[in-house]
């Protein structure tokens, strides 16, 4: 089979989060604790010279992980200052305590698709905003350690500017907002620090009108160009504020499959076989193996964003794969993992849809990853948003959607919390590999200069 055959067609894959939390007053003294003015951190987004090879063997491999087209270009990277390289480690294993957690209440074995990123961003303005020890499970939890709220701003910060720029052939656009009841009035200092490190725009509205919900559902289908098109089915007049976060990235594949070699194949579901449309090329790509899983990095455009896909062995499950990933943090930041293979490889065109408040609810999968008492009407210290009451996350959820085929992907997820006020070199051969995802398999996107983690999911073929 001719390899320039698969320049034929072409690849789009299209991305959209929308994470939104309700904030409601609760019963507090403690109004103390903002957090300070923020400063430029020593990350930065700079352009280099890169020769996009993957390492024919692992002693070839450098600092940066490097995508798979093999010419020397200018390139735009983020380079993590240290400690920011650390808290993306720590983050990237967030993201898979939190697969681990989803995976663990999908009992009918449906799949899911979630952006731990969204979750991060969401969760770095409401920690913003909180104090004591409620505070310190956020950051706990996220992995930023014992940090003050400063510094886990500017990293949201360093990300939500830095990634959108590492390819220009990639759409990634990553917006906050703020909306406020009328009865309630944002503190400055909060406003500056929302609109300085998480370019967050604050509105007053009033939460009895039937509008308010025209308003927040239209944010939320604007930001993501229509993958969603609404996140509540009602406003709560009680409610004090819904802090809402949006990401949408759309992109092409680097090598593109071929619509006419996709045909209908057996796929081994845990509901028993089912035939889907299995998309198949050959690909020059970076390939790895574990005793658990076979590994595969399929790039977008100039390789800077790829989809990893994770595939069980013979034995091995889902579980097992997103067990050890939390277990053993994954490979963070730039460092790569990957040798150069020619991989026989089929993906399905599949459709993957989530909702949490069908799996137990978002505030349960947090609570199981460390963050109660933000989560709690008398504990909760989140003094530092509101002028009027101190507040806590009374309801929180994520609704997410995936589209795989052979143009690529379209994905969107919506969460939302909310807080209520409460009274009280030349030729060479190179090894082969067989990749075919004939079975469920995780799946992850991410940026390859930074380690940063936009999407995780598992695809199992029910419908």
């Amino acid at each position: 089979m001719r390899m320039d055959k698969f320049n034929a067609s072409r690849s789009v894959t299209v991305i959209a989060i929308v994470t939104i939390t309700m904030l409601a007053a609760c019963r507090t003294t403690d109004k103390t604790g903002n957090a300070k003015g923020t400063e430029q951190a020593d990350a930065k987004v700079e352009t280099v010279s890169v020769d996009n090879k993957i390492p024919d063997s692992p002693d070839e491999m450098n600092e940066n992980r490097v995508p798979q087209r093999q010419s020397e270009r200018q390139q735009t990277i983020i380079r993590l200052n240290d400690r920011q390289r650390e808290m993306m480690m720590l983050n990237n294993r967030f993201a898979f305590r939190f697969m681990k957690a989803a995976d663990s209440k999908d009992t009918g074995g449906k799949g899911f698709i979630y952006s731990p990123l969204s979750i991060t961003l969401l969760m770095g303005m409401i920690n913003d905003g909180a104090t004591g020890e409620t505070r310190r499970e956020i950051e706990e939890a996220l992995g930023f350690g014992n940090n003050d709220a400063e510094e886990v701003n500017e990293y949201c910060k360093t990300l939500m500017e830095g990634l959108p720029g590492v390819d220009p052939s990639v759409t990634l656009n990553m917006a906050n907002a703020i909306f406020v009841s009328r009865k309630y009035s944002l503190q400055n200092s909060f406003v500056q620090r929302m609109e300085n490190c998480y370019s967050a725009s604050a509105e007053s509205l009033d939460f009895e009108s039937p509008s308010t919900l025209r308003r927040i559902n239209g944010w939320c289908n604007e930001k993501t160009r229509g993958m969603i098109p609404s996140i509540l089915d009602e406003i709560d007049p009680t409610m004090a504020s819904y802090l809402l976060n949006a990401i949408y990235f759309k992109a092409d594949w680097t090598d593109k499959f071929d619509e006419k070699d996709t045909r209908d194949e057996e796929f081994d579901s845990p509901q028993g076989k089912v035939m889907v449309p299995m998309m198949h090329r050959s690909l020059l790509t970076g390939y790895a193996e574990t005793q658990t899983y076979q590994a595969v990095s399929i790039a977008y455009g100039n390789g800077q964003w790829s989809l990893e896909v994770l595939l069980p062995k013979e034995g091995a499950n889902c579980a097992d794969i997103i067990g050890s990933l939390d277990a053993n943090g994954w490979r963070s930041g730039a460092e790569p993992f990957l040798s150069r293979y020619r991989v026989d490889l089929k993906l399905p065109r599949f459709e993957t849809s989530s909702d949490t408040d069908e799996s137990g609810g978002l505030i349960e999968l947090m609570k199981s990853l460390g963050i109660n008492l933000a989560f709690d009407e008398n504990l909760a210290q989140i003094p530092g948003i509101c002028n009027e009451d101190p507040l806590y996350i009374k309801v929180m959820k994520q609704k997410a959607r995936i589209k795989v085929n052979e143009k690529g992907s379209e994905a969107a997820a919506v969460t939302v919390a909310g807080m209520m006020k409460v009274t009280s070199a030349g030729p060479r051969e190179y090894p082969t590999a067989v990749f075919h995802a004939d079975h469920p398999f995780v799946y992850l996107i991410r940026e390859n200069s930074s380690g940063a983690i936009l999407f995780t999911g598992k695809y199992t073929g029910k419908k």
